[in-house]
């Protein structure tokens, strides 16, 4: 069995492994970029200097469609929060490599920039701390995390454990502190390797996980207790507390959701129980069979678009995801749901899936039984009324399908979508 992960694990790594090209035109183009960065920098007289960051300055970056490269400009301290990303856009319109970039408003505003058909480049702003504690947004860690991990992934072998986890990860669409993915952020995967010491270490350790694991690399605290003593409860909530090796009053998984950690503690029990290379490779829901599956037991099936005006990426996903459990919610009232999903497309659009069958009746909440006026316009209303324990009850029959359940919905609730951000909603 033993040979067999290895071997596995072997052929996984070969394709989730960049090419040597791809490394090397990826590196060419940053080099030519951050030395116009920093001439354009010097002529503006702007304290500010560039470097790689995220997992390509790590050297744990895996294979995909498309490469997003990081590349923060490291403001001078002296540097308002509020001015950093407008001096970064003064700047991109004058190199002619980020030209055409497009802008990503969040809590700092940060910049994309699509170089070819296989990477793109983030331009994020960041302020220059000599602590931690100084920084005003996340991103201003960045140089300490690839500080770190760079000092501590010293070998291909401890890159190669990181870059499986990642593939695992994003196979099994945990890979990200998105809020519509709540799971492993990069850095995360790259501590927790750190931590177990190899890929299969970890998911086995993490297959065992039962109460709330904490885990601090370097000791900050003496145990459990102090933590919850000294760090933000609300940034403590998740299954996994990773202490910030650079800065230990944060949780490097504060995003890890109950929901997302079980999902992928049970993926972790599968994989050891029976490995294989199709463990490593993303499933994309065959809505077809689904809907099939659903005829042969005759049950309700409808496959719902939704689109956002929301910004795309972690905005708009958040807003969908969002919208998908309320919707959910609505629907669970009146159907008993046997598979529902949510695929989202990264941009403006989500598919949300539903299967089930509806009750064949409805209990109504009608007035108490003492309530004499209304009782008998609660009766005028519905034909089957019971009373019981004080209280008067409608049983309606209910022989809605699905699809004809969520279209009347939507005309009921066309506000309360506007005010979802929920631009268009569309069942097949």
């Amino acid at each position: 069995m033993k040979q067999n992960i290895n071997q596995i694990l072997k052929e996984v790594l070969i394709k989730a492994n960049p090419s040597q090209e791809e490394v090397s035109s990826i590196n060419k183009f940053l080099k030519e970029l951050i030395n116009s960065f920093e001439n354009e920098l010097k002529k503006l007289k702007i304290n500010a200097k560039p470097f790689v960051g995220g997992s390509f300055a790590k050297g744990t970056m895996i294979k995909k469609g498309q490469y997003d490269v990081d590349l923060f400009i490291r403001f001078d301290e002296k540097y308002k929060n509020e001015e950093i990303s407008r001096l970064t856009e003064r700047v991109l319109k004058n190199v002619k490599q980020t030209k055409n970039f497009s802008v990503i408003h969040g809590s700092r505003d940060y910049f994309r920039v699509n170089v070819n058909s296989y990477f793109f480049i983030e331009i994020i702003p960041v302020k220059k701390v000599k602590n931690p504690k100084e920084a005003e947004n996340i991103t201003d860690l960045s140089y300490f995390h690839v500080d770190y991990i760079n000092k501590k992934l010293k070998t291909e072998k401890m890159l190669e454990e990181v870059r499986l986890a990642k593939a695992f990860c994003h196979a099994k669409k945990c890979y990200g502190a998105e809020g519509y993915i709540n799971g492993f952020s990069g850095y995360s995967l790259e501590l927790l390797i750190i931590h177990y010491k190899s890929f299969l270490n970890f998911v086995k350790q993490v297959g065992k996980i039962k109460d709330k694991e904490v885990i601090d690399l370097e000791k900050y605290y003496k145990n459990k207790n102090e933590i919850m003593m000294n760090m933000n409860s609300a940034k403590i909530t998740s299954p996994i507390i990773l202490i910030d090796p650079t800065y230990k009053e944060r949780n490097a998984l504060a995003a890890l959701s109950k929901e997302t950690f079980e999902h992928f503690r049970g993926e972790c029990n599968k994989f050891i129980k029976n490995p294989t290379k199709e463990s490593f490779e993303a499933k994309k829901i065959d809505f077809g069979r689904l809907m099939q599956n659903a005829k042969k037991r005759k049950d309700d099936f409808v496959l719902i678009k939704v689109e956002t005006d929301k910004q795309e990426g972690d905005i708009a996903g958040s807003k969908l995801l969002k919208f998908y459990k309320h919707i959910n919610m609505e629907i669970e009232k009146f159907y008993k749901i046997s598979n529902k999903e949510f695929e989202y497309d990264g941009k403006s659009s989500a598919n949300f899936l539903f299967v089930g069958k509806g009750e064949k009746e409805l209990i109504l909440n009608g007035p108490e039984v003492n309530d004499k006026k209304n009782v008998v316009l609660f009766k005028r209303k519905h034909k089957k009324v019971i009373a019981k324990k004080g209280r008067t009850y409608a049983i309606e029959k209910f022989n809605k399908t699905l699809k004809q359940f969520i279209e009347e919905w939507k005309l009921i609730n066309l506000e309360k979508m506007i005010g979802m951000h929920i631009a268009n909603m569309d069942t097949n």
